[in-house]
């Protein structure tokens, strides 16, 4: 069963783990930037920029989750959430982010 992220809720950001990124979406915006993990970077220079968006869907079975890049759904990128003992990186996740790194990379 795939889950439609519902985007009418109060938080503006959203934000999943996958084992190399971090994904933040602004549900107000319809926007979206992946902090990439594991990376001898400041916050800022391993951050991509902000991109539109047009669904988000998250199969809770097989924890993937798809990015709509237009309206079509022609276009979009498929992902894993990172869960504990994890069948996509066999549990090695790289280093996680701090609630201020998060912070700083979501500005913008």
């Amino acid at each position: 069963m795939i889950k439609r992220v519902d985007h009418s809720g109060d938080d503006t950001l959203f934000v999943l783990e996958s084992c190399h990124s971090t994904w933040i979406f602004d549900t107000e915006r319809l926007r979206f930037r992946r902090i990439l993990k594991g990376l001898a970077l400041d916050a800022h220079a391993a951050t991509t920029a902000w991109r539109a968006y047009y669904g988000l869907e998250i199969d809770p079975i097989s924890e993937s989750f798809v990015v709509l890049l237009n309206p079509e759904g022609s276009r979009l990128l498929r992902s894993w959430r990172h869960v504990e003992q994890c069948p996509q990186c066999g549990g090695n996740q790289t280093a996680e982010l701090s609630l201020d790194e998060l912070r700083g990379a979501s500005l913008g």
